[in-house]
């Protein structure tokens, strides 16, 4: 096949986008490319910034870093309250500074929304009732997010079937929006102009055969579980409350210690939820046509 990237850094600033969903092999093929190009990556994986969270999100070790500067691991407590809109502003800090000495950098990642902060800046959102959202954090204490998630399911179809469901922020933010003004979440996800940006952007999604990214998904969960995820989740039982902890990996191991499942059943629900995350994932990627779709061993340069 062609060449997706350039055999040299590019005259002017570029970022080169790789996504994909979890488990589809980003990691090795981003450090192999920053080798190759003599640069650094910088993680927009939204769960990775936290210090407290390493077997549950994947979060590549030293070994694998092979060291290559990874930028926002570890940049973050859980205890903070860190989003897409703050990444966007720090992100952007940083770039200024390694396009001063460097003319491609890597962004790396599988939240979708914070790859599109960076690389065309996030829709303006109208300010929620505060009435509102105090009546749907009640909720969420007394029932639980199930019966938010059908409620956003009837009203807003569209944000239902793109946002991370098991994500009690992103639904009761959907929700606030959709009750303070009476329309879709969705409706104000109007197409736009993206941002003006001071560099070039090249978009990569990685993809694999569903039953391939399958089977290396119920792997990493296996490869996770060894590495002692139970324990992990089980010390930071006392953060569970905190939006980086709303998350597959650690929803299912805090439902087994609550004694919801036995363990079978939390490794069976921890392997399917996974791969629904991945499907969640590849959909929003879909949405951008720049994206060009490639087996990660296919990429060239």
């Amino acid at each position: 096949m062609n060449s997706l990237l350039p055999a040299t850094p590019p005259q002017h600033p570029t970022l080169l986008v790789i996504s994909g969903p979890t488990a589809v092999g980003k990691t090795a093929l981003c450090v192999e490319l920053a080798q190759h190009y003599q640069t650094d990556i910088i993680s927009a994986d939204s769960r990775q910034f936290f210090r407290e969270l390493s077997i549950g999100t994947a979060k590549p070790t030293p070994a694998e870093m092979q060291g290559v500067q990874h930028h926002f691991i570890d940049s973050h407590s859980i205890t903070e309250d860190y989003n897409a809109g703050r990444f966007e502003v720090d992100c952007l800090a940083l770039l200024a500074e390694l396009f001063q000495e460097k003319k491609l950098v890597i962004l790396t990642g599988g939240s979708g929304l914070y790859l599109q902060a960076v690389t065309e800046g996030l829709d303006e959102m109208p300010l929620a009732d505060l009435a509102v959202r105090a009546a749907l954090q009640q909720e969420l204490a007394e029932h639980g997010l199930p019966p938010l998630v059908a409620e956003l399911q009837r009203l807003d179809p569209v944000t239902y079937a793109r946002i991370d469901r098991q994500n009690h922020q992103r639904v009761v933010r959907a929700l606030e929006v959709t009750r303070s003004t009476g329309q879709p979440f969705s409706s104000f996800h109007t197409p736009k102009v993206a941002k003006e940006r001071p560099f070039q952007t090249i978009k990569i999604a990685l993809s694999r055969d569903r039953e391939e990214l399958y089977q290396r998904i119920d792997q990493r969960v296996e490869q996770m579980l060894a590495a002692g995820l139970l324990e992990e989740a089980t010390a930071l039982l006392p953060y569970r409350h905190h939006n980086a902890l709303q998350t597959v990996g650690y929803q299912e191991i805090f439902d087994y210690l609550d004694g919801l499942h036995d363990w079978p059943e939390a490794v069976r629900l921890l392997k399917r939820n996974t791969r629904h995350y991945a499907k969640r994932q590849l959909t929003w990627l879909r949405r951008d046509p720049e994206y060009q779709w490639v087996h990660p061993e296919a990429v060239k340069w």
